[in-house]
């Protein structure tokens, strides 16, 4: 893999691929199709083995904020395909038994070395209850790429991120241990700086991050939240 960071394309003239509208392919197929074989962000990950784009967003999130450490245990939420988890696994070296990683999703996932995944409906309303009986103990990070299917509705979308990113906060207070981080995606929509300052009642420091990973045009954020006080604060 060359060091030509992702994003400057092989040289500034590379031609982008365009995809036709085949017939049974709706125009906005077409188009996230298009996108995705033009991101320099989805040839990077299949060219480093990542599973998706997303690794990208966490890699530059642990580099900025030292998040991952070797050793730790950690809860992916909404871990298909598994990108997150194949980062944390690495990180904390669970493959080699030194922490443990426990990933969830409504689909499937292709095994991961060092990653316990379960299919699992985090809303359910036993579903925090079946983390913590995997768990076993305290968790160090609670991470959360969820997301619902989009309606097309951005105030309606902007909702439903935001109540998915709420459930994990509010479990995250219950699982982590002092001085754990917690991480969730959200939408640029209003609301999501009262979650920043629902967050700064348990944490020493939160923040919006935008990774570069993230495409400059979607309204895609992430909340970060490091430093929890162990529900002291």
């Amino acid at each position: 893999m060359s060091n030509q960071k992702a994003g400057s394309g092989a040289g500034g003239n590379s031609l982008k691929v365009r995809v036709k509208t085949a017939r049974k392919r709706s125009l906005s197929s077409t188009l996230w199709l298009q996108r995705q074989l033009n991101d320099p962000y989805v040839a990077k990950a299949k060219a480093e083995g990542y599973r998706s784009r997303a690794a990208f967003k966490l890699l530059e999130m642990d580099e900025r904020y030292r998040l991952l450490k070797p050793g730790q245990k950690i809860v992916d939420l909404g871990a298909a395909p598994g990108g997150w988890s194949q980062i944390a696994a690495k990180k904390v070296g669970s493959a080699e038994g030194k922490g443990r990683v426990i990933g969830i999703d409504l689909l499937d996932i292709e095994a991961i070395p060092g990653v316990e995944f379960t299919i699992m409906d985090f809303q359910d309303n036993d579903a925090p209850d079946r983390l913590k009986a995997m768990l076993g103990g305290k968790a160090d990070g609670v991470m959360s790429d969820m997301a619902s299917n989009t309606t097309g509705h951005r105030q309606t979308d902007h909702l439903r991120i935001v109540a998915l990113a709420e459930m994990a906060i509010e479990f995250a207070r219950e699982v982590l241990a002092p001085g754990g981080f917690f991480t969730a995606k959200v939408l640029q929509g209003g609301t999501e700086g009262k979650l920043l300052a629902d967050l700064k009642r348990d944490f020493t420091t939160v923040r919006h991050v935008k990774p570069a990973a993230s495409r400059q045009d979607s309204a895609e954020l992430y909340v970060l939240a490091t430093g929890f006080r162990g529900g002291e604060g």
